[in-house]
């Protein structure tokens, strides 16, 4: 047995391990239940009584010698697995990191936020679908209004619609808080209508208001004027034509002089000289009166526009539907905003 042992312990120095395979079959071979070592501890019991004890001494020292080789062979193979896997060739080149862009869409609607936030606009939001009273009926809808026939409306069930304007953001901020308002709501809205160049099914609005004591239409008017200034150019006119809306009276329709032609006439102006971007009125009593607030004492204006209508004019974009087909051709054009 003596002589046995002194073949493994040789057979242990000499061994080397070049993978984490070649560590395992080491182990199985001498250290596990049926391996080399094990079987010398089950013919100790042979061993001649005058002799057990200097065998059973060198029985556990190449068991602990086994042992310790194996871990030191553990310890250098993790430690160059981790070497290799940090190591890094400085010399090879970069890989390009490609930088996406800001949809055009996005950046107007930042770019209204903005400049509305200066005058003291803040900003609120709601949800996208509403009930009929805060869609409709709040804001002076008529029951027979064509707005609320299914060729123009998402409807979901008999009292709740995917929001048609966001307006109704508006009347929830009236029936929670008292004047003054001066408030913005963006967000996307929804309309039962055919995709065009011109048209889609969804698109996004920015409505806004302002309720205190003594607001007038010149308000309304010097409020639009300056934002019209600071989007299109200090060049920019505007037009206020008379309209109508069931939640202003009374309402108009604001263009601005074409910033293509210059006021001068084309074709996207229809060689009038001017190009409609938003809706617009003092808010009507009745809607105020809806939203518990004293319309004997306030008054206010409101207006609204769609976001992709003044994208399109800000970029000359003719085609509605490419702010959502995710066309990177179109996308990337925007790389520098």
């Amino acid at each position: 047995m003596q002589e046995r042992i002194k073949e493994i312990l040789s057979e242990i120095e000499q061994f080397s391990a070049e993978s984490k395979e070649q560590l395992e079959g080491f182990r199985i071979k001498l250290l596990s239940k049926k391996g080399d070592i094990s079987q010398l501890f089950d013919d100790f019991k042979n061993v001649a009584p005058e002799l057990k004890r200097e065998v059973g001494q060198k029985l556990n020292e190449l068991k602990n010698r086994a042992q310790e080789k194996l871990n030191l062979l553990k310890e250098k193979l993790e430690e160059t697995g981790s070497a290799d896997k940090v190591l890094i060739d400085l010399t090879l080149p970069g890989e390009q990191v490609n930088i996406g862009t800001r949809h055009p869409i996005s950046i107007v609607r930042k770019r209204i936020i903005d400049i509305f936030s200066r005058i003291g606009f803040t900003l609120a939001d709601g949800p996208e679908v509403e009930d009929d009273w805060h869609n409709f009926t709040a804001l002076n809808f008529p029951e027979n209004h064509p707005a609320r026939d299914m060729q123009d409306t998402f409807f979901i069930t008999g009292d709740f619609a995917l929001r048609t304007h966001t307006s109704s953001v508006q009347v929830r901020v009236m029936e929670n808080k008292q004047p003054p308002l001066r408030l913005l709501a963006p967000g996307r809205v929804y309309r039962n209508e055919a995709i065009s160049a011109r048209a889609h099914c969804f698109f996004h609005q920015v409505e806004g208001f302002y309720i205190d004591t003594n607001v007038s239409f010149a308000d309304l008017k010097q409020t639009l004027l300056y934002f019209a200034k600071e989007m299109f150019g200090e060049e920019t006119k505007i037009r206020l034509r008379p309209s109508y809306f069931p939640f202003t009276e009374p309402s108009a329709e604001m263009d601005i002089s074409c910033n293509i032609c210059g006021g001068k006439g084309c074709n996207v102006c229809k060689y009038s000289g001017w190009v409609e971007i938003l809706g617009c009125g003092m808010v009507d009593p009745a809607v105020l009166d809806n939203c518990k607030i004293d319309s004997k004492k306030y008054t206010g204006f409101a207006f609204g526009m769609g976001i992709e209508r003044i994208t399109m004019l800000k970029y000359q974009i003719k085609d509605l539907r490419l702010f959502s087909e995710n066309d990177i051709r179109f996308l990337n054009q925007f790389r520098s905003e």
